[in-house]
């Protein structure tokens, strides 16, 4: 585990913030160019550097922490062994080949490791020879093909000897031992893990010529029967682990599990960490108190006390400090009598948290480990919530490829931060929670649950600010939520929805990447599919909804709606569609913003537009929002003046009567289900002295506002210099006495708002 995530004096949940240090690192990894020039091969650490170990060690690790996976062109830095210096090496999720792998170890590395490392191959395990002579640890973890074949199915051994006669710690996981592999040279091995090793023909009699080995590792190797008695040999062990992670085809199943767990004890008397997971080995039932009594007056020195694991009976004067009994057979993790100071298993939260401890690096079994967590907090109540968090953070991080660990630890992270106030969650934790989601959706976009996973625990969130940080990386998932799964499923729905949220309350320059990436076209397409199936959903009310926060004051996104048919869409919706409020109200919500950029407005002089704009100023639909969107359209291609106007039929000044006779219709105090960051544009029509019922619908649009909302829109008008435009309007003598009315209504208002801020 991590052990980053702290329960903190006010009861919030939160990690340390970054020490100076790692900000540095942040900083050089976000920027290369700060130590390196590029070259086609890769970075290479500019003239006059020189970094010392400290510094190279601490680069590896946080890269990999803030930025991305390492690649060959990264480690093409560390080329020069006098100008830079590594030692401990750990790779995960990396890309690098042979070449990078050679870089570093030309450094000659004291410890190295390599998870999930999928492009290193056997046909480098000869750079062990090479230059193993000074490492101290070698851990080859799970996709680390340096010493097997990569096809798994594969079970014929490579003939590969351990040059490297200096180990203390050596990992391997998967690999089929050859039967002249040799271990006796290693005089310094005191761990050595096997985990998911094929024997075959090895035996373990191999390793009685290890005087230093305290620790066998042998998770996942069946079977091992045969191997007992070299394993009774191995008498200095502290730590033996010979669990099983699945009991099928017999795995883990002893025919006689007191005798030989015994046997163990009996010949392993200094072992502190002992493992039976997934066996039968904890015997086939409890021990009765009752039964115990009559054997003890039968016998009045019985030699050990009450175990309810007969094979430890010798170790109740002295417990273990560790047992291993998740899903051992017969539920004996849940036996009131266990020799042992520290238990993982399933049967209560401080046993599953022990098992997440112990097995994080064992992927199979912390996803059940992980599933156990998601019905500790979907049907009954984890109290350790801290270390809970920190077991799946920690578990989604270092197994991001493990699709099956992704899906789990988001389920069980939508439980716990659905489960608490978001002011709960520090920002530093908050920021580490999303950004371990979008790291397994991007890793898993294939697949659906994930998305679905990831998508719903993100609701739980204050979007979009909560995800500014990552706000580019979450349009992109959500964009392909929304256009590659299923119509109409939930995970498209969710996305959009996502989408929208996204869309809204956001600044210029993430509107311009909404653009960029898709956005609009992607809505169209969803759009163009509905109406070819003539079907209507929220999907559709969504993508309109969407294209109008998308194209607020962006004049380029306006543009693509027009080049992408967007026109057209919208008249075969209306008529297809003509009694869906809420989509009406998203369509001419939309096309306002478009009216508002005067090199397309030309776009739409079309009769058969201006038509329809015309007959929408007398809709009731959703109240007076659609009526009072027609109306911002036609004000602003009116705005343009008589010349604009290209079309004979219906005539401006009609379009224009008709527009006041709707805005005197409207009741100044409605409510309004629409959001304005800026009155520029309609500050515009106010100076638009030409036309005069340009000038009275932005009056009333300034006066409804200010009147219904004036926390929000006083302070607005007053910051974009909207008073004095006002004024100057009232002392004009072209607009009629309506307009200056509305408008000295909208300073007056403002006047008290202002004065109510201040006595406040």
């Amino acid at each position: 585990m991590s052990c980053k995530v702290r329960l903190m004096e006010d009861g919030s949940l939160d990690e340390e913030p970054l020490t100076l240090k790692e900000i540095a690192y942040q900083t050089l990894c976000n920027d290369l160019n700060i130590i390196s020039d590029l070259t086609e091969s890769g970075h290479r650490l500019s003239p006059g550097i020189v970094l010392p170990n400290e510094i190279c060690d601490g680069f590896l690790e946080n890269y990999q922490r803030f930025k991305r996976p390492l690649d060959d062109r990264v480690i093409n830095l560390f080329t020069d062994t006098q100008r830079t210096s590594l030692k401990i090496v750990n790779l995960r999720n990396s890309t690098l080949t042979s070449s990078g792998l050679e870089t570093l170890m030309r450094h000659k590395l004291f410890a190295l490791s390599m998870w999930y490392c999928d492009r290193i191959t056997v046909n480098s395990h000869h750079l062990l020879a090479r230059y193993g002579d000074s490492l101290r640890s070698l851990e080859l973890g799970i996709s680390s093909h340096l010493l097997q074949n990569a096809e798994p199915n594969e079970k014929e051994p490579v003939d590969f000897q351990l040059t490297c006669p200096h180990l203390r710690r050596l990992v391997l996981n998967g690999v089929v031992m050859h039967p002249r592999l040799q271990f006796a040279h290693l005089h310094d091995l005191g761990h050595l893990d096997l985990t998911s090793c094929v024997l075959a023909n090895f035996s373990l009699e191999a390793l009685s010529k290890l005087p230093n080995l305290h620790t066998l590792i042998l998770f996942n190797v069946w079977p091992i029967a045969n191997q007992l008695h070299a394993i009774c040999c191995l008498r200095n062990l502290r730590t033996l682990d010979i669990s099983i992670s699945s009991s099928a085809n017999g795995h883990g199943t002893y025919d006689l599990p007191d005798q030989t767990l015994e046997m163990l004890m009996d010949n392993l008397r200094h072992l502190t960490h002992l493992d039976i997971s997934g066996t039968n080995l904890a015997g086939n039932g409890v021990a009765t108190k009752e039964s115990t009594s009559m054997s003890t007056k039968l016998n009045p020195e019985p030699q050990f006390a009450l175990t309810d694991i007969p094979g430890l009976a010798s170790r109740t004067q002295r417990p273990l400090q560790f047992l291993g009994l998740y899903h051992t057979a017969h539920w004996a993790c849940k036996r009131h009598d266990i020799p042992a100071i520290e238990v993982a298993g399933d049967a209560n939260e401080q046993q599953i948290l022990m098992a997440a401890r112990y097995y994080h690096d064992r992927p199979v079994l912390l996803t059940r480990v992980l599933n156990d967590l998601y019905h500790l907090f979907r049907f009954e109540n984890c109290k350790d919530i801290h270390t809970a968090l920190d077991v799946v953070l920690s578990a989604m991080d270092r197994h991001l490829k493990f699709q099956h660990m992704q899906i789990s630890g988001s389920a069980t992270l939508f439980y716990i931060v659905k489960g608490r106030d978001r002011s709960k969650f520090g920002t530093m934790l908050r920021n580490h929670i999303i950004r371990t989601l979008l790291n397994g959706m991007e890793m898993h976009l294939l697949d659906d649950t994930m998305l679905r996973n990831g998508y719903l625990t993100l609701t739980q969130f204050h979007m979009p600010v909560d995800v500014l940080f990552e706000y580019e990386r979450l349009i992109k998932i959500l964009l392909h939520g929304v256009s590659k799964t299923e119509q109409e499923g939930f995970v498209q729905r969710i996305a959009i929805y996502l989408l929208n949220t996204m869309a809204c309350q956001v600044d210029g320059r993430q509107k311009l990447f909404l653009g960029e990436y898709g956005v609009v076209s992607t809505m169209l397409s969803l759009i163009k599919d509905r109406l070819t199936r003539s079907v209507f959903d929220d999907v559709m009310e969504v993508a309109w909804s969407t294209m109008w926060n998308v194209t607020d004051e962006t004049a380029i996104n306006c543009k693509r709606f027009l080049d992408g048919r967007g026109m057209e869409y919208f008249l075969k919706c209306l008529n297809t569609f003509p009694d869906r409020d809420e989509l009406l109200r998203n369509m001419m919500g939309l096309l306002g913003n478009v009216a508002e950029v005067k090199w397309l407005r030309p776009k739409l002089m079309t009769q058969e537009f201006i038509e329809v704009f015309a007959r929408l100023l007398d809709s009731l639909s959703d109240g007076i929002e659609v009526s009072y969107n027609a109306a911002g359209v036609l004000a602003h291609i009116a705005s343009d003046g008589p010349e604009a106007w290209t079309i004979k039929t219906p005539t401006r000044d009609h379009v224009l009567q008709r527009m006041v006779f709707a805005i005197q219709r409207w009741n100044i105090k409605s409510e309004r289900n629409i959001n304005y960051r800026s009155f520029e544009p309609i500050l515009s029509l106010v100076r638009c002295y030409e036309t005069p019922q340009c000038q009275h619908w932005a009056v009333w649009a300034l006066a409804n506002l200010t009147q219904v909302y004036p926390d929000k829109y006083c302070q607005l008008v007053e910051q974009e210099n909207g008073i004095q435009v006002l004024k100057e309007l009232i002392e004009h003598n072209r607009p009629y006495d309506e307009i200056k009315r509305i408008a000295m209504m909208v300073i007056v208002q403002c006047h008290s708002g202002t004065q109510h801020m201040v006595e406040d």
